[in-house]
């Protein structure tokens, strides 16, 4: 019966071979998603080992966040941005999964993580919502939360305005334009307790500035921030 399965599965692998989403080539038994080469040529930050890394230094005297750190390198052209790419737009919410499993193995390394109660995406707006049919970071934050073995929610924060893009903004126009634009749900989620926030990318960190900062004026005891990537 085994080898039979295994006969199937090679044959299904011929007429359908599955291929990597960072570059296309097609995947050997036992790999998933990724394949062997790119998932060595990922740029790993280490951030999840040190408290005092890039991310959480962006975060410094803005707001009392516990840990922040993010695993991946973003750049142009790079794989990261591909995998990434394939996950926003292209509905591969596996991939989001994937990763968030990598990135929870990382977290499980790091003390600062080590007493997370609840995880928590960051929101899109109902609008965005409906136009992409999916969050792309509640697949990465239950990735994450499968690795932790931790709650995961996504309706305890909500985004209630709409912003517009926020890629050509200096730093202080994005916090200003973030500004009022989430809101705790359900604050007995949160209450007395650490929550984790996770996004895809990093770029100034004023997106998950608003997001600590309402968590922890609505009562939230610590936040810590993870997200795949951070963008140089």
């Amino acid at each position: 019966m085994l080898i039979t399965n295994r006969w199937i599965n090679d044959l299904i692998g011929l007429l359908f071979p599955e291929v990597c989403y960072s570059c296309g080539v097609g995947l050997f038994r036992g790999e998933k998603m990724v394949c062997t080469k790119c998932l060595y040529d990922l740029p790993f930050t280490d951030y999840h080992k040190y408290k005092e890394n890039r991310v959480a230094k962006q975060l410094w005297g803005r707001l009392p966040v516990n840990a922040a750190m993010a695993m991946l390198y973003f750049r142009k052209g790079g794989k990261v941005q591909t995998l990434i790419h394939r996950l926003k737009y292209h509905n591969k919410t596996e991939i989001g999964v994937f990763l968030g499993n990598m990135l929870g193995e990382k977290l499980k390394e790091a003390p600062l993580y080590g007493d997370i109660d609840i995880i928590i995406p960051v929101p899109l707006h109902r609008k965005k919502l409906k136009l992409r049919g999916y969050n792309q970071s509640a697949f990465i934050a239950s990735g994450i939360a499968e690795q932790l073995g931790v709650g995961f929610r996504d309706d305890v924060l909500v985004r209630v305005t709409s912003t517009e893009s926020q890629t050509k903004k200096s730093r202080f126009s994005r916090y200003e334009n973030m500004l009022l634009v989430f809101k705790v749900e359900i604050e007995a989620e949160i209450l007395n307790r650490h929550v984790l926030i996770v996004d895809d990318v990093i770029t100034t960190g004023a997106t998950l500035e608003a997001c600590a900062s309402v968590l922890l004026a609505k009562g939230a005891a610590k936040v810590s921030i993870a997200a795949l990537a951070f963008a140089e």
